[in-house]
């Protein structure tokens, strides 16, 4: 990972907005229309963002969003890239370096899910507690540079209890029900089979996505709290007699969009003031 290049965008972040920020959003598959609701925004077009690569999947809409809160400011990142696209794992963890080098200590991680859990239901909203890679990648292979993290980072907790704990108590104030569960990370861009779904299930796993588990990984080795939050957009496959479609999981995000921005903006309340 290339600090210099990760310090040149947190620099261009804060320059072009002319603010600070402490948080952090990344919003998943058919969710960036979230960003239009935020209050006072500073919109940056990615390809204005020096080292940032740009998303080419629909429902990814490849622009930044400051917003301005009582207690303090949002980056909102509406879109990202994924592995599956072909890119390096350095730059799909890009835009998460670079905001939490620009002075973002918690991040929140969104995406649309397949729901493994018999728990799950396509429109349940579920916390992540934990993850499995099924990819056998990891943004820490390679050289590590300390200015950003140790060499062996303890992976225990990578999603925040206080920040689940928080989500919850936004849940509850706001009347939208939240579910927990272990998300399972696979390449993509094939929709999991029946029987890797299956496996998946029987080693713990509740959801299963295309993303995410990077930008956890890098933001937990730079010591930043991680709230990771899916949308289940369908059900796993051998879990429905419906072929699964890319426009299922835009649609079913626009369905839950109220609830979603719900929680996300109770979260950015409850966070800054």
């Amino acid at each position: 990972m290339n600090y210099d290049a990760l310090q040149l965008a947190a620099r261009a972040l804060e320059s072009t907005t002319g603010r600070s920020h402490t948080v952090l959003v990344v919003l998943g598959s058919g969710m960036s229309e979230y960003a239009a609701t935020l209050p006072d925004p500073v919109d940056i077009p990615y390809d204005d963002i020096p080292g940032f690569p740009v998303p080419a999947v629909a429902g990814h809409a490849g622009t930044a969003v400051s917003a301005a809160f009582p207690a303090g400011n949002a980056l909102v990142l509406a879109g990202r890239v994924h592995l599956y696209e072909g890119w390096a794992l350095e730059q799909i963890v890009f835009g998460v370096r670079s905001g939490i080098l620009a002075g973002c200590r918690a991040v929140v991680l969104t995406n649309a899910a397949g729901g493994a859990g018999g728990h799950l239901e396509p429109g349940d909203l579920a916390l992540i507690t934990d993850h499995i890679s099924f990819t056998g990648q990891t943004p820490l292979l390679g050289p590590n540079d300390d200015r950003l993290g140790p060499r062996f980072p303890d992976m225990s907790e990578v999603y925040s209890r206080r920040l689940r704990r928080i989500a919850h108590e936004v849940a509850e104030e706001s009347g939208v029900p939240v579910k927990e569960g272990v998300y399972a990370w696979f390449t993509g861009p094939a929709y999991e089979t029946p029987a890797e779904v299956e496996m998946a299930k029987r080693l713990g796993a509740d959801l299963v996505g295309m993303s995410t588990v990077p930008e956890a990984v890098a933001a937990h080795h730079m010591g930043a709290e991680v709230l990771g939050m899916s949308l289940v957009t369908n059900l796993a496959a051998g879990m429905s007699s419906t072929p699964l479609s890319h426009d299922e999981v835009k649609e079913a995000a626009a369905a839950a969009s109220t609830r979603v921005t719900a929680m996300l903006n109770g979260i950015l309340h409850s966070l800054l003031g």
